[in-house]
């Protein structure tokens, strides 16, 4: 193993993506082995945070498809990431992530700054696996085009990533509990829907 590649692994999230944000064309694949083995939590990361922003129409489905078929990936205890050929030969500008990056990344570093590797026994197989298949789900529901409903699991899995990629438990333990949140709010917003096509039936019935 170089030195170099190393050092490549110590690198901050935030300086990784300035620098990303400073290329031109890259491909999807490229962006991947940039992260190497922090691959996974980087991505949910860096796929779900820009959620947050204002984004146009279907945005949030772009992001998430990628997000839908990495998050199984590591609930099932897959080592590196795995992306088709035609997604990893999608090409990505440089200036489209400083776009959707240049307001986030002064708040990714301030977040850096008071994180650190610790409570590492929320990791391993099975801490990462649980965060695998809660990012699973919540990459489904963000695809949805459900209006503002894309903001909490977005949130989520960005936290998640972030605790995966720095080994932080206590990252990890906020975003269990916005994954009890999200599934609360989806499970009332269900609720919702069932209770309001039950009305309109009856209402059609007895018209």
């Amino acid at each position: 193993m170089s030195d170099s590649w190393a050092e490549e692994q110590q690198k901050p999230i935030s300086v990784v993506l300035r620098e990303l944000c400073a290329e031109d064309d890259m491909r999807l694949g490229d962006i991947v082995d940039r992260f190497g083995r922090r691959a996974f939590g980087s991505l949910l990361f860096v796929l779900a945070i820009p959620n947050l922003l204002p984004l146009p129409p279907g945005s949030s489905t772009v992001l998430g498809a990628p997000l839908l078929l990495l998050s199984p990936q590591l609930a099932l205890g897959v080592h590196a990431p795995w992306l088709p050929k035609w997604l990893e030969d999608r090409t990505i500008s440089g200036a489209g992530l400083s776009r959707a990056f240049h307001r986030l990344l002064p708040w990714v570093e301030r977040i850096e700054k008071i994180s650190s590797p610790r409570m590492g026994f929320m990791f391993g197989t099975i801490g990462d696996r649980a965060i695998g298949m809660i990012c699973s789900v919540l990459s489904f529901v963000l695809i949805l085009p459900i209006p503002l409903g894309n903001l909490l699991p977005a949130l989520t899995i960005g936290v998640l990533g972030f605790a995966l990629l720095q080994r932080d438990g206590l990252f990890a333990t906020a975003g269990y509990i916005l994954a009890a949140f999200s599934g609360m709010l989806l499970y009332l917003a269900a609720d919702a829907v069932i209770a309001g096509v039950r009305l309109l039936v009856n209402w059609l019935g007895g018209a």
